[in-house]
C-alpha cells in the first residue's frame, strides 16, 4: 500500500467521527510552523521573506502543543523554517506522537544526518526532504552548492536507520520535464517510501515572478509526467493528479491545512496571509471561507498546490463510488 496502515486508518476515522458529528469545517492537517529562522535561502520561499520581521522568533513548546489540541488535526506537519533548528524539536515531535498524531518532519536535509541519532523510527513518523530537483538544479534553487549531496546523505542514513521517508518537490516554470521523470526514477531508486510533486505557488514576497507557472503550464507538464506519476513511490493521490493533468476540476479548500506560527493562526491558507488570529476558534468562525479559490479571488487564480486540493480529495472521494474506489485501490494495492 502506499501510506503506512495506520496512518491511513487514523486519518480516515477522523474524516467519519467529523462528519458523523456534523462539523461543518475541521483541518486534516496542522502546518505548524515553531520557527521560520533556516539555513537555506531558496529561490521560490515566501517564508523566509514575508516573515523576515520575526525570523529570530520562535514558538514554545506548550504553544506547539496547545495549536495542535485546538484544531485537532490528525496530521501535523512541522515545518518552518528548518524545523531542525527549533531546539525543542525532539520534545515535540515524541509529545505529538504520543497523541496519536501522524507527524511529518519538513526538512531541507542540511543537517539531518546529524540530528538522526536523536530521533526513533515510528510508525505515525514521517520524514520529508525538500528537493526540487536533481543535483545541479537542487543547488541552484537553494542558492547552495552540495546541498543536493547533503540531503541525499541523510535520506539514505535515515532509511538505513529504518525511518519512513519522502521527498518533496515544487516544479517551477523552468524545470525541466526529463529532469522530473529522472528524478523519479532516481530518488525512487534510493529507497524513498514516497514522492510527493506539486507546481510552486507564486508568493508575493518573492522578487522574480517569472519563475512560477500560470495553472495552464502546470497542466501541461504534469501531462508530460503522468506515466511516471503512475508509479508507485508517488504518494500524491490519483484524483490531484487528474486535477493536475487537467482532467478535473476540483474546489479549493483552505481550511483543510491550517497554519500556526510565531505571528498566530495563518488565513486564509498556508499561501495566502490575510491576517493572523491569536485563537483557533477566531480563525476557523471568522474567516468568510467562500471568498477563495481559484475563481473567487485572482490571488488564487493559478494555484493548484496540494495544500489546499488534496483535502478537497481527501473529504470529497467518498461522494462518488468510481472515485472511492479508485482511491482504495490506489491506497491498499
Amino acid at each position: 500500500m502506499r501510506f503506512p496502515f495506520r496512518q491511513t486508518i487514523s486519518v480516515a476515522k477522523y474524516i467519519y467521527s467529523q462528519k458523523n458529528k456534523g462539523t461543518k469545517r475541521f483541518p486534516l492537517v496542522l502546518m505548524l510552523e515553531p520557527l521560520h529562522a533556516c539555513n537555506l535561502k531558496c529561490s521560490g520561499c515566501g517564508r523566509i521573506r514575508e516573515y523576515k520581521d520575526v525570523l529570530s522568533k520562535m514558538l514554545s513548546l506548550d504553544d506547539c502543543i496547545k495549536a495542535s489540541d485546538d484544531c485537532n488535526a490528525p496530521v501535523v506537519s512541522i515545518c518552518g523554517g528548518e524545523p531542525l533548528l527549533y531546539p525543542h524539536i525532539i520534545k515535540l515531535v515524541d509529545q505529538l506522537l504520543k497523541k496519536g498524531r501522524v507527524v511529518y518532519l519538513c526538512t531541507n536535509g542540511q543537517i539531518l544526518k546529524d540530528k538522526l541519532p536523536l530521533f526513533q523510527p515510528h510508525h505515525m513518523f514521517n520524514i520529508n526532504v525538500h528537493l526540487d530537483g536533481l543535483k545541479q538544479t537542487h543547488d541552484i534553487v537553494v542558492e547552495k552548492s552540495g546541498a543536493f549531496d547533503k540531503a541525499m546523505e541523510g535520506i539514505k542514513e535515515a532509511l538505513k536507520l529504518g525511518f519512513t521517508v519522502c521527498t518533496n518537490t515544487t516544479i517551477y516554470k523552468q524545470t525541466d520535464v526529463k529532469e522530473i521523470k529522472s528524478f523519479i526514477k532516481e530518488v525512487g531508486q534510493v529507497g524513498v517510501n514516497g514522492i510527493l510533486l506539486s507546481p510552486g505557488y507564486s508568493y508575493e514576497d518573492v522578487d522574480d515572478q517569472s519563475i512560477f507557472l500560470t495553472q495552464e503550464e502546470s497542466i501541461n507538464i504534469f501531462r508530460q509526467i503522468s506515466k511516471e506519476t503512475k508509479g508507485k513511490k508517488v504518494w500524491s493521490t490519483p484524483l490531484y493528479l487528474d486535477f493536475l493533468e487537467g482532467k478535473r476540476e476540483l474546489d479549493c479548500t483552505p481550511w483543510g491545512n491550517v497554519t500556526y506560527n510565531v505571528k498566530g493562526w495563518k488565513a486564509p491558507c498556508y499561501l495566502i496571509t490575510d491576517k493572523h488570529f491569536d485563537s483557533y476558534s477566531d480563525f476557523i468562525t471568522s474567516v468568510d471561507w467562500n471568498n477563495y479559490g481559484p475563481q473567487k479571488d485572482k490571488r488564487c487564480r493559478h494555484c493548484m498546490v496540494h495544500s489546499g486540493f488534496e483535502a478537497t480529495v481527501a473529504l470529497k472521494a467518498g461522494a462518488s463510488i468510481k472515485d472511492a474506489l479508485r482511491m482504495a485501490m490506489w491506497t491498499f494495492l
